[in-house]
């Protein structure tokens, strides 16, 4: 069952694609559905990829697929004219999605050092739509030299999809004693929670689970060059 926005964003996507073969941008979404963001149209798109409506290509970075249509839009669509009893199969409509960016909350800065205060901030950083797979997500920038050795280094913005469960090996944002957050890989150790480093120099960090909240789980990194 879909919402009504969902629904919308579905149909809107596939009359235009059969006006224009071409998708509509994340903006044209927005302003056809009067969303407030495209971080909405992320959303919607997302929950439609969930409940199999749509596919992100894997092998194509900027490509969704749509895989099904409502009852309701399928029914009202022309029927085609059939050639010796036999029904032409509409092949599915694969939609480019436009290098759009979404601006996603920046939660200041977390080590993937020595755990440090996390910092709730009302900055917003732009990422490629790309990046996002679904769910919510924030930013936040790393400091610390940690996690180098998983590619993650001082100055990096890890993209954190929201979560409050992990698996171990996970790479996730820690709340400890709830006022220190740090980026780690996640261990469970017995009746302990070990948050390991990615970098040999420093030691793992046990902590009982009361101590522990599970913030988010890494989705992305972007890294700035000067």
């Amino acid at each position: 069952m879909l919402t009504r926005k969902q629904h919308d964003l579905l149909c809107f996507i596939n009359d235009r694609l059969g006006e224009t073969g071409v998708s509509p941008s994340f903006e044209e979404m927005k302003e056809a559905l009067d969303l407030k963001s495209k971080s909405g149209v992320h959303r919607l798109i997302s929950a439609l990829e969930e409940r199999g409506f749509i596919k992100r290509l894997a092998n194509r970075a900027r490509a969704l697929e749509i895989l099904r249509l409502p009852d309701a839009v399928k029914s009202a669509a022309p029927a085609k004219a059939a050639k010796d009893n036999v029904v032409p199969v509409e092949p599915r409509k694969v939609i480019e999605v436009a290098n759009d960016v979404l601006d996603v909350p920046l939660h200041g800065r977390i080590a993937a050092g020595l755990p440090i205060e996390a910092l709730e901030g009302q900055s917003s950083l732009s990422v490629p739509a790309a990046l996002l797979g679904p769910g919510e997500h924030y930013a936040l920038e790393v400091a610390g030299d940690s996690m180098v050795e998983a590619g993650i280094l001082d100055g990096d913005y890890a993209l954190i999809r929201k979560a409050e469960t992990a698996r171990d090996g996970d790479i996730v944002v820690a709340l400890v004693d709830e006022n220190e957050a740090t980026l780690k890989y996640l261990r469970h150790e017995g009746q302990m929670i070990r948050l390991d480093p990615a970098n040999r120099a420093y030691d793992p960090q046990r902590y009982r689970p009361g101590q522990v909240r599970i913030q988010g789980k890494l989705a992305g990194l972007l890294r700035r060059y000067q």
